[in-house]
């Protein structure tokens, strides 16, 4: 079976999810649609497929499934859309900005059956598998503590950070995800501290860049969240899992994983400059998660709970920011 996509949005991440259907075996990018059409035109001319307009491939026939990389406060919209079209959809992080928006997409989502995937690439990525293998084998014993480190080569631009919802709902809610995945139970509480460190026009626009979270589950787990808008020497992805036996992590990602050693040292190449590079794979794999989903009828994950419960933690955070408390979720 090829599975026939429509992509909703043509901009920076439309490119990677364009190239990662078009790169899988088992599906077809059918049609593009974007506000803008050079945007729309250039992918279609990349991957051989045609320009149509949202409309146009919400009822068409040739299509089984859409991408939704459009700005954020469209996603929960086209999500109720394509549900009652009975298309399955795969939608970029988040849902929404607003709790009671996304329960209510969920509930669509539900009462048509449709099915749904929220883009949380990390929790695809080889190596970010592997330590969830490593625990899953219990390696490690139970788990105790995760510690996540998540730093950008540099901010976005203000435009952006201003249509963001912040740095918790844009950037944490990754590391948000990736701390449930890891830790396997929901936290119940956390505590989050942050600071404009980085360029004082991201605090004018009402936002931060360099936080820290500490999560905690109802049987005492913990996660730590280190995340900056600011790494002069790359992209900065590391995560490490502490158990009761032991300890397992995942180091960063480099183009070329080489080292050099001479009379100067020990050297290495640098880190991978962004997301698009480091999680190439991640995204091809969970496009193939997607697809083998809709084949063979499989539970999908991470699904819209998983969207949910993300935004949850961003706005415990963004509250014990305000408050300087610790707060329940």
């Amino acid at each position: 079976m090829t599975v026939r996509f429509g992509l909703l949005g043509a901009g920076r991440i439309g490119k990677v999810h364009a190239r990662a259907v078009t790169s899988n075996p088992n599906a077809r990018l059918v049609a593009v649609a974007d506000a803008f059409p050079q945007a729309a035109d250039a992918i279609a001319t990349a991957y051989g497929c045609e320009v149509r307009t949202i409309e146009a491939i919400e009822t068409a026939k040739d299509i089984d499934a859409v991408v939704i990389c459009t700005p954020t406060d469209t996603h929960a919209d086209l999500i109720e859309r394509f549900a009652r079209a009975g298309k399955a959809i795969f939608c970029e992080k988040p849902v929404d900005l607003d709790v009671d928006r996304v329960e209510a997409c969920i509930k669509v989502v539900n009462e048509t059956k449709a099915k749904l995937m929220v883009g949380f690439n990390r929790r695809f990525d080889p190596h970010f598998v592997a330590v969830r293998k490593v625990i899953d084998e219990g390696k490690i014993g139970d788990v105790e503590m995760v510690t996540i480190t998540s730093r950008d080569p540099g901010a976005p631009p203000i435009d952006y950070i201003k249509r963001s919802g912040g740095i918790f709902r844009d950037m944490t809610i990754h590391d948000f995800d990736m701390a449930r995945f890891l830790l396997g139970e929901d936290p119940v509480s956390v505590l989050a501290t942050a600071a404009v460190l980085v360029d004082s026009a991201i605090g004018e626009a009402g936002d931060f860049d360099s936080v820290s979270v500490l999560l905690q589950t109802k049987s005492g787990k913990q996660a730590m969240i280190s995340n900056s808008r600011r790494a002069t020497y790359g992209y900065d992805q590391r995560i490490e899992v502490h158990g009761s036996k032991g300890m397992v992590s995942a180091e960063n990602q480099r183009p070329v994983s080489i080292e050099v050693a001479n009379g100067d040292g020990y050297t290495r190449p640098p880190l991978h400059d962004f997301f698009m590079t480091r999680y190439t794979e991640a995204y091809a794999n969970e496009i193939a998660s997607f697809i083998d989903a809709i084949e063979k009828g499989a539970k999908i994950s991470p699904s819209g709970h998983d969207g949910l419960a993300a935004l949850a933690l961003a706005d415990a955070a963004v509250e014990s920011v305000r408050s300087g408390r610790r707060v329940s979720v």
